[in-house]
């Protein structure tokens, strides 16, 4: 089941690509070019196994139809062996048909994944060893610079955790307000909710302090929806409270919404009759069903199957 831990850092790379190089540059000292283009593309592969092929962001450097890198990127909470397999035919295929040299970076939500994830992959072949590039907020540096976290926002996000009770804690909540003051609409409001329930009490009254929002509510329709969704997760306070004040209409109208946001930021076309029918579906747990269903379908109509 897709949770925020999985999709944030994927939300990220699709929202801003070059978040990408940057990490490449300042964590693990790629020699990449500071001004160099990122370009988001397919993250679907053509095989006899296509659903077993799909990673989770493909990213280009420089001109996307003469890449000099391409970069799989993937989320993953917990290390996986069957990953041991996939990931090296995700970079083989995108060798393949860009005909560019391919890395793979992989997110991971703290150290012990990280290191999990970064193990060796021996594929038999004499010298050939893919070893996997991982990430996690620790590993970033302290945001502490406004006009670094203004340029990219992301950064700011992913390392304001980590950081936001250290030593630098004042700039670095300082910093990342800075950078949600820059973003617009739903995603602004996503990553505010994304990293205050990743910070401490203390962090957490520094940024409302810094931000001047005394009474600070869980905002966007994506956190509604990953907090419906989390429900097994024990994470089901936040819908509790929405029915108990009777707001069933507009937590479903913002779970309609997300279902259409993920089908879009996966490239999937929805028809005028399949956008109608989840607009104007009221049932939270059918809407739940879909939002988890279209996180993994391939077409719209796979949705109402």
């Amino acid at each position: 089941m897709p949770t925020s831990d999985h999709e944030l850092p994927l939300e990220m790379v699709r929202n801003r690509p070059q978040l990408v190089p940057e990490l490449l540059r300042s964590v693990f000292g790629l020699d990449v070019p500071g001004d160099v283009q990122a370009t988001l593309t397919s993250e679907s592969y053509a095989d006899v196994h296509p659903a077993e092929l799909r990673c989770d962001a493909t990213v280009l450097l420089d001109d996307p139809n003469a890449p000099t890198l391409g970069v799989v990127v993937e989320s993953q909470l917990r290390a996986r062996e069957e990953k041991t397999f996939s990931w090296p035919a995700y970079l083989a295929l995108l060798r393949l048909r860009r005909r560019c040299p391919v890395t793979l970076m992989v997110f991971c939500p703290d150290q012990a994944t990280a290191r999990n994830c970064a193990v060796p992959i021996d594929m038999g072949h004499p010298g050939w060893v893919l070893k996997p590039l991982t990430v996690y907020p620790g590993l970033l540096p302290p945001i502490t610079d406004p006009a670094t976290a203004c340029r990219l926002p992301e950064l700011a996000v992913l390392s304001a955790p980590a950081h936001a009770d250290g030593p630098h804690a004042k700039a670095v909540v300082s910093s990342l307000s800075a950078a949600l003051d820059v973003l617009t609409g739903d995603t602004g409001a996503l990553y505010h909710d994304y990293v205050v329930s990743r910070f401490s009490d203390a962090a957490r009254k520094l940024l409302e302090e810094t931000v001047k929002l005394d009474n600070y509510e869980w905002k966007s329709e994506f956190a509604i929806t990953h907090r419906a969704q989390g429900r097994a997760e024990g994470l089901a306070e936040g819908r509790a409270e929405g029915l108990a004040e009777g707001r069933v209409e507009g937590q479903a109208e913002g779970e309609a919404k997300s279902i259409l946001l993920i089908l879009q930021a996966r490239g999937i076309t929805v028809p005028d009759d399949i956008r109608n029918r989840i607009t104007n579906c009221t049932d939270l747990d059918q809407l739940d069903h879909w939002v988890q269903r279209a996180a993994t379908i391939n077409t719209a109509e796979e949705l109402l199957a």
